[in-house]
């Protein structure tokens, strides 16, 4: 069942006209056929099951036949990722999102390898919102993720620290006990935010800073040394299986 995502004021009497890329991509690359159904979520967090009833040249009207569960975690879960070389930032957004991430924040850090001008910047984050908004429809989740500017590592922790909850996966953590017994104590509702370092880690600085302001759990993922985008997925899992074993999923 494919999915999609349309504005509250496309739903009028019970019908969603669905224009633009999605009804070109349902009509015309996918052939949604008329009888089928499709998952549609709103950006007033309402989902629904729907049956396509007809086409035409732009556009495509849906019929809502019932209400549809909520897929999103309990918790709004923000991942905070330094940018990686080659593809590895792609790989991490599309299976953050899959693992429930509501934002991920492009981090530039001190032994970032990749250097982007203003320029690259805007249209990589363009092409990194393509990323996340596949990966939603894929993995069938009722919000639409964003990923946010490319942020400086004091103003991404900034904000990691404003949140309710702020995971720090580092190489000389305490052990994956202490990981898991913080696990356990997030609650339903709380914001959680994961900063994962770069290829070449944190800069001395930069978990200082973190540290020093009492507010930051500073991680361990285990004895062995994680690649960025490894430490990425492993994190959100974690945080991900946390959440839903919150409200007993």
């Amino acid at each position: 069942m494919q999915q999609i995502f349309v504005r509250e004021e496309d739903i009028e009497d019970g019908r969603i006209r669905v224009t633009g890329e999605d009804a070109n991509h349902l009509g015309r690359a996918i052939r949604l056929k008329v009888g089928e159904k499709i998952r549609v979520s709103t950006d007033a967090e309402r989902n629904f099951i729907c049956e396509a009833v007809s086409f035409d040249s732009d556009a495509l009207t849906l019929q809502i036949l019932e209400e549809s569960e909520d897929t999103e975690p309990a918790n709004r879960i923000i991942l905070f990722q330094a940018i990686p070389k080659g593809s590895r930032m792609e790989t991490v957004i599309e299976k953050a999102v899959e693992l429930g991430a509501s934002e991920i924040i492009p981090v530039d850090m001190k032994y970032c390898v990749v250097r982007l001008d203003e320029k690259k910047k805007e249209s990589r984050v363009q092409r990194w919102q393509k990323i996340a908004d596949g990966a939603a429809r894929q993995s069938k989740r009722s919000q639409m993720p964003k990923v946010g500017p490319v942020l400086s590592f004091r103003e991404a922790a900034d904000r990691l620290l404003s949140l309710d909850i702020s995971l720090v996966p580092y190489e000389n953590a305490q052990g994956a006990a202490y990981t898991m017994e913080l696990l356990r104590k997030i609650k339903p509702g709380q914001s959680v935010g994961i900063l994962i370092g770069p290829e070449g880690g944190f800069a001395p600085e930069e978990i200082d800073y973190v540290r020093d302001s009492k507010k930051a759990e500073v991680i361990s993922l285990g004895h062995r040394i994680l690649r960025t985008d490894t430490a990425a997925i492993a994190s959100m899992t974690l945080v991900m299986m946390a959440s839903e074993e919150a409200v007993g999923v």
